[in-house]
């Protein structure tokens, strides 16, 4: 009996010493926070935002368009219209953004399909639609500069609505002007529909223009939304200046700041309100090698007339006439015009450009608002400035 207690004890004595020589697995797995198992955090999966949110309506169609995907990647994406067409658009190099690259259509429905991937190697569907907003009506635009044209220095830049713009400050914000020398210059408001930019000075000869306006789908108030965008490029040609005084009868052309020509002219008559060639900047709007005269308050039509150079909106030019040659120089008798002799006025015709301006000093009436286009530089530069919707 005591021989197999003994032998049980040593076989305990044994026993422990093979546990006292091995470290507890348990104890150091616990101190060092648990098992390599538990210590591996799950890869999460792949969280989905669209922008705008799934449901949207009433969605502007040049808003933000876009999937972004976090802790994970993009493995495919379409956004369609109602008739399946697909929308252009881009993936980021690391695939986890899709932006739309086009406008979008008013008053439709698009709908994402697509999937994506997250970290935990789990695929996720992308799905959800948005609208956009239905107008309730739009307005298209014109501009007077045409692409690659070279226009004179009085140049301004027109913008014409084809309707009345309640929200003029987003219409202006979506207006660019970009030039190839800096050039001081402003938006301006002439009424509900008419914004035009202009310079502070005289355009620096040979600046090349760049207009954008990025029209399309601006909320103009009131649910009018524009329908279009627009651009214009065009090139400001040599500085040439007309100089033209009703008190001594003369039209005098300057190009970059020299005299080149010197004209005997006849202006409006002073003694009629009616007849009076207006004073101010007028700017070269366009250019006829004849033009047919009708006013039927003096009683002349059809008075065909050469080398007619329009220089406002309300019946001015400078042009030929040959039965005022007796005047020019002496008198002011024309009906507003500047006469010059028909030599003279192809002279002044062909050294022009569309843009020049035309500083006529000396009569009793100022170029203003009720004479139409261009009175632009009429106006003084702090209150064109405050006539910006952004001043």
């Amino acid at each position: 009996m005591t021989a197999l207690v003994s032998a049980g004890l040593v076989a305990v004595l044994g026993l422990t010493a093979c546990s006292s020589d091995t470290p507890d697995t348990a104890a150091t797995d616990r101190g060092s926070g648990g098992s390599p198992a538990a210590q591996a955090a799950p890869k999460p999966a792949a969280r989905i935002a669209l922008e705008p949110a799934a449901g949207a309506a009433d969605v502007s169609p040049v808003a933000p368009v876009s999937v972004t995907v976090t802790d994970g990647t993009i493995e495919a994406l379409t956004l369609t219209n109602p008739t399946g067409k697909k929308v252009i658009g881009s993936l980021s190099a690391d695939k986890t953004t899709w932006r739309v690259g086009e406008p979008l259509g008013f008053g439709k429905t698009y709908t994402w399909t697509g999937s994506a991937v997250g970290a935990n190697g789990e695929r996720k569907p992308i799905t959800g639609s948005f609208t956009t907003v239905t107008p309730s009506g739009t307005l298209g635009t014109r501009i007077n500069t045409g692409d690659n044209e070279t226009y004179g220095v009085a140049m301004p830049i027109a913008v014409t609505f084809d309707g009345p713009v309640t929200d003029k400050a987003a219409a202006q914000k979506a207006m660019t002007v970009r030039t190839s020398v800096p050039v001081e210059g402003s938006w301006a408001w002439l009424d509900d529909t008419r914004a035009h930019w202009r310079p502070k000075a005289y355009w620096p000869a040979g600046t090349t223009v760049d207009v954008s306006l990025k029209l399309y789908g601006v909320h103009y108030g009131g649910g009018v939304y524009g329908d279009d965008d627009m651009t214009s490029h065009f090139t400001i040609g040599r500085n040439q200046v007309v100089k033209a005084d009703t008190r001594t009868h003369r039209l005098q052309v300057f190009r970059d700041g020299k005299r080149t020509a010197d004209f005997p002219a006849s202006f409006g008559l002073e003694s009629d309100p009616g007849r009076v060639t207006n004073s101010g900047t007028h700017v070269v709007m366009s250019k006829h090698e004849s033009y047919s005269m009708t006013n039927p308050k003096y009683d002349y039509y059809d008075v065909v007339v050469p080398w007619a150079v329009r220089i406002s909106n309300n019946g001015e030019f400078v042009h030929g006439y040959a039965p005022s040659v007796w005047a020019q120089g002496n008198q002011n008798v024309s009906h507003g015009c500047v006469n010059l002799s028909p030599a003279n006025a192809k002279r002044y015709f062909d050294s022009s450009l569309v843009g020049d301006p035309v500083e006529i000093t000396g009569s009793t009436n100022p170029l203003d608002a009720t004479d139409g286009d261009y009175y632009d530089w009429a106006v003084p530069w702090d209150q064109w400035l405050s006539m910006s919707a952004l001043s």
